[in-house]
């Protein structure tokens, strides 16, 4: 048998011991995106204002549930983060290896997030926390339903769900003063006018109508339940989904009432809108936009930045 040349062989198999600097990784990027790496880059710097952002490269997209996740790998001078966009949140690489455990955390806090709904005033700053309150009861309710009298209490708690998501809608939907306005109980009065405002115009008119439909007939199912005395599973748990459904649709029209402002900025005219979450604004943390062509910003951080950069320049 040949002996094998060691000291040949370490000469051919050399070891790089010196990696490219991150600075210099970008050159060797087959695909790229400088709009939106510069808006991760300022999205860190924002978060980490003690670090300079290095290098920015996009890792993967997945899609959950119907919704885009963008993971982004930054490392700075200091340390090496993981940014997850919808809404865009970063993790300390040291304290999350895992990137497949990162995005699933991520998802999760946004779930959480998002549930919250968050307003604007102290005195009303979760607005369908009630709402999902009382679905929750109605749900543990219907888990343990035997009688036709307990079914029928489901349904009269799924009937006071759907008078609070009025009432959120009421608290929440900016209306034109010159709208008459029905009655406190009228939730078919509400849902009527909500969904004319909400979904307005020849574009909206299918979605109008099914949303129209579905309040009514969800409204009716209920009702009926609450008076059947013969009530049974079957149907109690059809109407459950079926208010499910309806709060899970008011809800995304009032988040995209509130972001509908956001989705042309008119100083540079464009539609590169992205979504952030930043954990540090109070009380718990918030969403923000940020425009992916010009440097505007909604963080309630931004206008004390931009006087910061105008002091240091001037």
């Amino acid at each position: 048998m040949a002996k094998i040349n060691q000291s040949t062989s370490k000469q051919d198999c050399v070891v790089h011991e010196h990696p490219v600097p991150p600075e210099e990784m970008h050159r060797y990027s087959m695909v790229r995106d400088p709009s939106a790496e510069e808006d991760i880059a300022s999205y860190v710097h924002g978060q980490a204002r003690d670090e300079v952002v290095h290098h920015v490269e996009r890792v993967k997209s997945e899609f959950v549930a119907g919704k885009e996740y963008e993971i982004w790998d930054v490392t700075t001078d200091k340390n090496r983060w993981w940014v997850i966009t919808n809404g865009t949140n970063l993790y300390s690489q040291k304290h999350f290896p895992s990137l497949d455990y990162t995005l699933s955390f991520h998802i999760g806090l946004m779930m959480r997030v998002m549930s919250k709904s968050r307003g604007a005033d102290a005195d009303d700053p979760h607005p369908f926390d009630e709402v999902f309150r009382r679905l929750q009861q109605a749900g543990d309710r219907l888990e343990r339903a035997v009688e036709a009298e307990e079914y029928q209490a489901v349904a009269m708690q799924l009937r006071e769900c759907l008078l609070s998501v009025s009432s959120v809608m009421q608290r929440r939907v900016s209306l034109p003063d010159d709208i008459v306005r029905p009655k406190a109980a009228d939730f078919n009065g509400w849902s009527e006018l909500f969904l004319n405002h909400l979904c307005p115009g020849r574009k909206n008119e299918a979605v109008r109508k099914y949303l129209k439909a579905h309040s009514e007939k969800t409204w009716a199912l209920v009702g009926a339940l609450t008076h059947d005395r013969n009530a049974e599973e079957m149907p109690t748990s059809i109407a459950m989904a079926a208010v499910d459904t309806l709060v899970t649709d008011h809800l995304q029209l009032v988040m995209q009432e509130q972001a509908a402002r956001f989705k042309e900025f008119p100083n540079c005219n464009s539609r590169k809108i992205r979504s952030h979450f930043d954990i540090l604004i109070e009380p718990d943390g918030e969403y923000y936009e940020t425009c992916g062509s010009c440097d505007w910003s909604s963080h309630p951080g931004y206008e004390d930045d931009v006087v910061e950069k105008e002091g240091a320049n001037g």
